[in-house]
């Protein structure tokens, strides 16, 4: 090989090379900053923004909604930038399910980590947790009220921000109306 060869393979080399590290910096941006604020209430359940962002993806919007597919369900339904970013639910299921059979139901929960007290079950996307036995309402007889949390196409994967904002909710969720029954004459 000639030296004048030897210096055009060197430079389409080099000129590879910055070329690649030019489209590696480009692909590797850095993810979107969270400009919006979280509410401490959630349709209307309070729970910790921080525990609530720690499982969001960036943008700079923030918006919740609350949804009742069925008689049983009410969803809060959170989305950044318009786009659906999460999902907690509060769904009552016949009483004397497991958490365990439950979670199928939710396909995010797919071999998940149980709690040793098996309430909760939980992956780097979505949980489901069984609140107490004390949870009950005239409203739904002989059943228990679950809750589940589900991240939608947002890249989250944190299993210990996923357990945390599933274990808050929950607790949540217990003290609040939702598992009382109603006042007399309200």
């Amino acid at each position: 090989m000639s030296v004048r060869g030897s210096l055009r393979r060197h430079r389409f080399i080099g000129t590879a090379v910055a070329l690649a590290a030019t489209v590696s910096a480009c692909s590797g941006e850095e993810p979107l900053k969270k400009a919006y604020t979280v509410p401490s209430s959630l349709c209307g359940i309070a729970v910790g923004p921080a525990l609530v962002k720690a499982v969001l993806p960036g943008g700079d919007s923030l918006t919740t909604a609350t949804q009742q597919p069925n008689g049983g369900t009410i969803r809060c339904n959170l989305s950044v930038d318009d786009k659906l970013v999460l999902s907690l639910a509060q769904a009552w299921w016949s009483e004397g399910k497991t958490t365990a059979a439950v979670s199928p139901a939710y396909p995010g929960t797919k071999n998940g980590t149980m709690s040793e007290d098996e309430r909760f079950i939980y992956s780097g996307q979505a949980g489901v947790g069984r609140t107490v036995p004390s949870c009950e309402t005239s409203e739904h007889p002989e059943q228990d009220l679950y809750i589940a949390v589900e991240t939608r196409d947002t890249g989250i994967d944190d299993p210990e921000a996923i357990e945390k904002l599933l274990t808050a909710y929950t607790k949540a969720v217990e003290g609040s109306p939702a598992c009382r029954e109603p006042a007399a004459g309200s």
